[in-house]
């Protein structure tokens, strides 16, 4: 056995209670390093749950890429473009796309006898993919995607029914402002959804693609445009290029022009806000680390000095200093391995307990979620555990060649 291993394993175990210095050294050199990766754990899942939540979130509004008329982009005007078989298998074959859907907007009012507000109507076909938005469903169901038979339902969501004092079953007239007269319809209220997030919560009313085709008067292959998804997120940039070289500046046979977008550089204050949080991220394992090191180093330095007739004995007896370094390198291993298991055993807790309990709760309106949310990555907490680990070990060799000054001559005297 290495005889290096052999004598740290020794010291490890054993419970001598003349070393009144160095338990409490131990004790607070454990403490430190599972505290520090007690945090960056439960800092890395809560960045990682937020960035991810609120990412889907937006996502979930808009698809990955959008393609459509460019002031339809940038504006509240509704602008149709072509989007008839041809186009739209034009965008499936570009690559990493794994869905395609058209939708069409309408600016309109909705009245009640007390009150009324603006909204957008924003109609989908049959291939819309409502995953995101029916798990937002506070009450009832989506209204029938088509784009062949008009509905006459719409799903609201719950900030607008609260300000109008409506409910599911409801009916209410809708109004359309258009260039010489005022068109109205009068709409039922199949469901009512929360997502959170009110730049959409506040105006996004569901209903089919047919109704706002009917109301723009468009023909029936036209729309807004189309929102593709794609089946990996970080191909986004790439897949944004392509969509851009294909289709920005295209002119349709109605004479409409396409452009393309990403999610991400359609709403960017949001984006730039979860890049944000990787600053906050950075700086609190730097912090963190920073104070495991420190605990170590001064416990390192107190074993050290309380061992320092070991060391002069050893040295007496033919060890060599990298010998007796390793040794208690091989010690401090011991301790940052203790230290990390509790830290784990800590930071996993508190993430698993927000995760199904939801405990820390948040005000919707600032944070977009009304509970913390979490993500537990394994791959990257191993890795959180590597390098601490490593950076640890490493700033240990420095104050570990203190022992190369100890005299066995002197050393055998000191206590």
């Amino acid at each position: 056995m290495n005889l290096s291993l052999f004598i740290a394993r020794r010291l490890h175990h054993e419970e001598d209670n003349r070393r009144k210095a160095s338990r409490p050294a131990i004790r607070i050199s454990i403490a430190g390093v599972a505290i520090g990766l007690a945090v960056m754990i439960v800092s890395v899942c809560v960045v990682l749950g937020f960035k991810h939540t609120i990412r889907d979130k937006v996502l979930g509004f808009g698809s990955h890429i959008i393609i459509a008329e460019p002031q339809s982009l940038y504006t509240d005007g509704s602008y149709p473009v072509c989007m008839d078989d041809s186009i739209q298998n034009e965008m499936r074959n570009l690559p990493y796309i794994a869905h395609v859907q058209r939708y069409a907007t309408k600016q309109g009012i909705l009245k009640t006898d007390s009150d009324f507000l603006g909204v957008t109507f924003k109609g989908y076909g049959q291939e819309y993919d409502s995953t995101f938005i029916s798990s937002c469903m506070v009450e009832g169901h989506l209204p029938a995607f088509s784009d062949t038979v008009s509905s006459n339902e719409i799903a609201i969501s719950q900030n607008i029914a609260d300000k109008l004092g409506l409910k599911r079953g409801d009916r209410v007239f809708s109004y359309f402002m258009g260039t010489d007269n005022v068109r109205t319809r009068r709409f039922t209220i199949c469901g009512i959804y929360c997502t959170n997030l009110r730049r959409f919560d506040e105006t996004i009313c569901f209903t089919d693609l047919r109704s706002i085709i009917k109301l723009n008067g468009w023909k029936d292959d036209q729309a807004n445009g189309a929102e593709l998804t794609l089946s990996d997120y970080s191909k986004i940039d790439e897949v944004e290029m392509l969509a851009s070289a294909t289709f920005d500046r295209r002119i349709d046979k109605y004479d409409g022009v396409y452009a393309s977008i990403s999610t991400p550089h359609l709403y960017p204050n949001i984006f730039a806000w979860l890049d944000l949080l990787d600053i906050d991220v950075w700086i609190i394992l730097g912090l963190m680390v920073a104070v495991a090191v420190i605990t170590m180093v001064s416990g390192l330095l107190i074993i050290i000095i309380e061992r320092t007739s070991m060391i002069g004995t050893l040295k007496a007896m033919g060890a060599r200093n990298s010998t007796i370094r390793h040794t208690f390198l091989w010690f401090a291993v011991f301790i940052i391995g203790k230290g990390m298991l509790i830290g784990n055993i800590l930071g996993i807790g508190v993430v698993a307990l927000q995760h199904f309990t939801g405990v820390v709760r948040l005000d919707p309106t600032t944070y977009y979620v009304e509970k913390v949310p979490v993500e537990l990555n394994i791959p990257l907490i191993l890795l959180l555990n590597i390098g601490t680990l490593l950076i640890s070990v490493m700033m240990l060799i420095a104050p570990s060649f203190l022992i190369s000054h100890i005299q066995p001559a002197k050393s055998m005297k000191y206590e």
